[in-house]
């Protein structure tokens, strides 16, 4: 508990530091912060479903983009709360359209069929585009403020670290683990795979779409090439992977490591930016098979050990 203890009151601050960002530091600052929730929120999210299946999604960057189209159609008739939800709810019900196509298959079938179907998405939104109004891509007038867009990203993010811990204590939780350790076994004990992959999917995709819904703002004008960028949903997977997406504090420092490294890649090696990217996870797979979450020190420093239980010999009782 003492542990515990420290580690909030250690965490508070920078939290609230954190929070305030759009307060006092430069638009630079701000913009990187926001890219670590944007990848948190997204990293942790993928998790909650891939996490615990080992079901590889690669259909992140079409319920983000679906939730930015969302914003774009909705910003200025309804409010900024609703409509973020509407992106988050928007990208649920295509994931359960989607997972009644993919959610039956497994392995290399599952993320390649994912993976069409979110460029199939992406495509359909620019051919409705040119079909309807001649032109592809949209202004988002009456947009809020970036520290409006800055909090409530942070919030999509919380949500999300709050619902990956729920569910990994849940019994849903405990469904969706033993589904990725053997999903056959898991259906003779009384898990419905079919169910729990569902829903755990729907959730990934709903945060994945608010968080879609929560940025469209900070690029004023969206198209499909932007929003749907499939570079999203790889760079949330690297993030994902090279922090370890099995247990909380993984995607959490995935993102924060991540995203400072790619600026500073972005800014000093352009041309060497994604060789770079790949070499880090060809090294992660390697030698951090539990990503960066595995290794000793952070993994202390992020869950403190639990005080050791005190084992009571049953015949002590008698003496």
């Amino acid at each position: 508990m003492t542990a515990r203890r420290a580690l909030v009151a250690t965490a508070a601050p920078a939290v609230l530091a954190v929070l305030g960002l759009p307060l006092y530091a430069s638009d630079f600052v701000v913009a990187l912060a926001l890219s670590c929730l944007m990848y948190a929120a997204l990293a942790v999210s993928w998790s909650v479903f891939s996490g615990a299946t080992r079901y590889l999604s690669l259909a992140t960057s079409a319920f983000f983009g679906l939730g930015a189209y969302a914003t774009a159609l909705a910003l200025g008739t309804l409010p900024w709360p609703l409509v973020v939800l509407g992106g988050a709810l928007t990208a649920a019900v295509v994931a359960w359209l989607i997972g009644l196509i993919t959610l039956r298959l497994r392995g290399a079938y599952f993320a390649v069929l994912t993976f069409g179907l979110g460029e199939l998405v992406r495509h359909t939104v620019t051919f409705v585009e040119k079909s309807l109004s001649g032109t592809v891509g949209r202004v988002l007038a009456d947009a809020p403020e970036v520290a409006t867009v800055y909090w409530t990203v942070a919030a999509v993010a919380a949500a999300a670290l709050l619902t990956f811990r729920l569910v990994e204590r849940s019994d849903l939780g405990v469904a969706l683990r033993a589904v990725g350790d053997d999903e056959q076994r898991a259906a003779t004990l009384g898990v419905d795979p079919r169910r729990v992959k569902t829903i755990a999917f729907c959730l990934s995709a709903a945060f994945a779409g608010a968080v879609g819904a929560a940025m469209a703002p900070r690029w004023t004008y969206i198209d499909p090439s932007s929003v749907f960028n499939p570079f999203i949903l790889f760079q949330t997977v690297l993030i994902a992977m090279v922090g370890g997406p099995g247990k909380l504090r993984g995607p959490v420092i995935g993102a924060v490591v991540f995203s400072l490294l790619a600026e500073a890649l972005r800014l000093n090696l352009p041309y060497l930016y994604m060789i770079a990217l790949g070499v880090l996870l060809i090294l992660s797979v390697l030698f951090l098979p539990d990503g960066l979450a595995g290794v000793g020190w952070l993994a202390r420093w992020f869950e403190p050990p639990r005080p050791a239980a005190t084992v009571v010999h049953p015949d002590a009782s008698r003496r």
